[in-house]
């Protein structure tokens, strides 16, 4: 597999495989990032941080229920003392990872347009891309003391030159990928035919994709790729189906997705023989206000009972938390 594919699904041979004591885990991902109006165009200034102080909270639960956190940053919280004070506190605790996440519009250098597909950094020039994300890593490494080993791209986005950068940059795992998800129409990636295994992005085995997790429900769900590409044509021919609970798509997030509907997720994907199952949403849904998923307080409340509900329900199925150092230590090369 020639480098630089990570926008086309890999080939077979691809597929990792882990040690036979891994059995099945879980990852939590937090897109660890700055607070912005999601309905309105991007911009380099206006964000906020007033969510920051909540992370105190999110990671004695995390601690509390047996989750192991990756904090993926961008640059508005590498600039934050009171950010690097609680996430570096969890990682030199061992109860929390940190890793990278770029959002090309308030990432240094500012050489480009604010546009929406200069939103995925992937489609920014390779020496843009490539100023942006070394800037931030070594922004990380300096907050944070150690050396971050997992990228995610802001807004999933990816690009032909992402995984030679990631490559050369010191970075053993990528988990950008959003499975069975089409970003195309806002000129990002389309994964939709991505699998939902991790696998090996390139022919050495160095760079290890981590997908986050979402799965099809339903009777239909064997054609919920095509019904989803038809749905390209026929804007509101997938909300029918779901409606009539013949195919839904659930994402393991507890940003629009209910506990019944992850529970249902989770069945799916350990019985279809998942070895990790990536969850994954943005640190601004820990305060109300600041994302259409937790507009109150009691949305907020609904989200935390959501994780409980999720690792009392994964401890039932015999799921553990991972690491990152399990994951790299457990697969085979």
């Amino acid at each position: 597999m020639a480098q630089g594919s990570m926008l086309t699904p890999p080939l077979p041979n691809a597929t990792a495989e882990f040690a036979s004591d891994f059995g099945q885990r879980v990852l939590l991902t937090v897109d660890t990032e700055e607070e912005f109006d999601w309905n309105a165009p991007f911009r380099r200034d206006g964000y906020g941080l007033e969510h920051v102080e909540k992370l105190t909270r999110f990671q004695s639960f995390c601690e509390e229920i047996g989750a192991h956190p990756v904090y993926l940053v961008d640059w508005p919280i590498t600039q934050n003392s009171r950010a690097v004070e609680i996430i570096g506190d969890a990682v030199r605790r061992g109860t929390a990872e940190v890793g990278v996440q770029l959002h090309p519009w308030v990432n240094p250098p500012f050489d480009e347009d604010v546009t929406t597909r200069n939103s995925f950094a992937g489609n920014l020039p390779t020496d843009l891309e490539a100023a942006k994300f070394t800037g931030l890593r070594d922004a990380i490494e300096s907050a944070f003391g150690i050396a971050p080993i997992v990228y995610r791209a802001g807004r999933y986005g990816l690009g032909h030159e992402t995984a030679d950068l990631l490559k050369t940059s010191g970075i053993s795992i990528d988990t950008s990928v959003r499975s069975l998800f089409d970003y195309s129409v806002q000129g990002g990636p389309d994964y939709t035919h991505h699998p939902l295994v991790p696998y090996w992005v390139d022919e050495e085995r160095t760079l290890l994709e981590l997908p986050v997790t979402s799965v099809y429900w339903g009777v239909l769900r064997q054609l919920g790729k095509q019904i989803h590409r038809a749905q390209r044509h026929v804007p509101t021919l997938f909300s029918a189906f779901s409606r009539l609970n013949l195919l839904e798509r659930i994402a393991l997030t507890p940003e629009g997705v209910t506990a019944e509907e992850a529970l249902r997720g989770i069945d799916i994907a350990l019985d279809d023989g998942l070895p990790l199952l990536v969850l994954s949403f943005h640190s601004p849904s820990l305060a109300a206000g600041h994302t259409p998923y937790c507009n109150s307080d009691e949305d907020v409340e609904r989200l935390y009972d959501w994780f409980r509900q999720v690792y009392a329900y994964l401890a039932q199925r015999g799921v553990a938390s991972a690491t990152l150092n399990d994951v790299i230590s457990s697969v085979n090369r």
